[in-house]
């Protein structure tokens, strides 16, 4: 299904040459186009060539590109898809005209066909402010149906911007599917877990109010200081923020929730929903050395020696902790798995599924890799 990429200039020149090469493909075939932020503006003229063209199109605008073993800002990927997926783009989730999880698991189901467990690879607005709830609606919905995966699109700066589209639309507050019958996608952080056990006692959607009962803030600061040694301060928050984030605690795995900002009543903001009464370890982002994401998407991803690309979705909260040593990670993501090159993103959270039990998660400062 992804059977090839190409790295171009985002023209529609350069898009029109490539597009030509295609004359004699099969009638099947359609396209994933990556966008970053700062080439948004050239999307109307690269939608009017797949018009043109009759070429059907998904895609969306991310902070940056992976492109080899780096982060551009300039540049389109094209990725081929033979056959083109069923699929669909939803928008105003949090309209309230229907509840969200229903709309998408409608939509999934009716594009799934005979496929008997396929991959529902999910592209959100990273401004929809619940999407782990969503997927636990649609999960209850669709139970063992399918797999979940997927990443979230939009600006570094998490102010709204449209960021989702398909050969004629361009939209926000949305999602696009892709029901992917033969792929099996890794997700994976690395995060060591904590010491500490702490629950936060009020929190909605993504803001902690209280943790123990006390100001988010408070606890958080006490909690660095004891297992760190690190002086807190609302001065240096976001300088530490990023490289100790939060771990929601679950019955299957530890998500992390990087802290993003925080209100003067000690109220913090992360990426990604924080349960009600959920459980929270402090975790320590990994030092610029550890191997144990790399090992782990490597291991679940066996037999990739030799092939041509691998597409991958880089978190933007795990590239702000490891500054320039990200791109070292991303050398040793291709070394490790044994592929010629990397094409993807810069993404703003990202979606997997638990081998055990197969319900949604949804991360922060993971790689996606499919």
């Amino acid at each position: 299904m992804f059977a090839n990429c190409t790295y171009l200039p985002a023209t529609p020149e350069a898009l029109t040459a490539t597009l030509d090469d295609w004359r004699g493909a099969s009638a099947s075939r359609g396209a994933l186009l990556l966008l970053p932020e700062a080439e948004a503006q050239v999307l109307p003229a690269l939608q009017q060539v797949f018009r043109a063209r009759d070429i059907p199109l998904v895609g969306a605008i991310f902070p940056k590109l992976v492109q080899q073993g780096d982060f551009v800002d300039q540049g389109a990927w094209l990725i081929t898809l033979d056959p083109m997926p069923a699929h669909f783009l939803l928008d105003r989730l949090g309209s309230g005209q229907r509840t969200a999880h229903s709309r998408i698991a409608s939509a999934a189901r009716e594009r799934k066909g005979n496929a008997e467990r396929p991959t529902l690879f999910l592209i959100f607005d990273a401004m929809v402010p619940n999407i782990g709830s969503i997927l636990d609606g649609v999960y209850r919905s669709e139970r063992s149906g399918f797999r979940y995966a997927g990443v979230n699109a939009g600006s570094e700066s998490f102010q709204p911007m449209p960021c989702l589209f398909d050969r004629d639309t361009l939209l926000g507050d949305g999602v696009l599917g892709l029901v992917l019958p033969d792929q099996t996608p890794t997700t994976a952080h690395g995060y060591p877990v904590g010491k500490s056990l702490m629950q936060a006692t009020s929190a909605v959607g993504n803001r902690i109010e209280l943790i123990d009962r006390r100001p988010a803030m408070e606890v958080y600061r006490d909690v660095i200081a004891a297992e760190f040694g690190i002086t807190l301060t609302p001065e240096n928050f976001y300088d530490y923020a990023v490289h100790f984030p939060f771990g929601v605690v679950s019955a299957l795995d530890v998500m992390v929730r990087i802290p993003v900002s925080f209100d003067p009543d000690g109220s913090i903001y992360c990426v990604g929903e924080v349960p009600n009464q959920a459980i929270l370890r402090l975790l320590r982002a990994p030092g610029p050395d550890s191997n144990a994401c790399i090992d782990s998407i490597a291991g679940a991803l066996p037999g990739l020696g030799g092939r041509d690309w691998l597409l991958t979705f880089y978190c933007a909260g795990r590239r702000m902790h490891f500054g320039a040593a990200a791109s070292d990670e991303l050398g040793r993501l291709a070394a490790t798995t044994g592929v010629g090159a990397l094409a993807g993103a810069l993404s703003l959270g990202e979606i997997t599924t638990s081998a055990e039990f197969g319900i949604p998660e949804f991360h922060n400062a993971a790689i996606v890799c499919l």
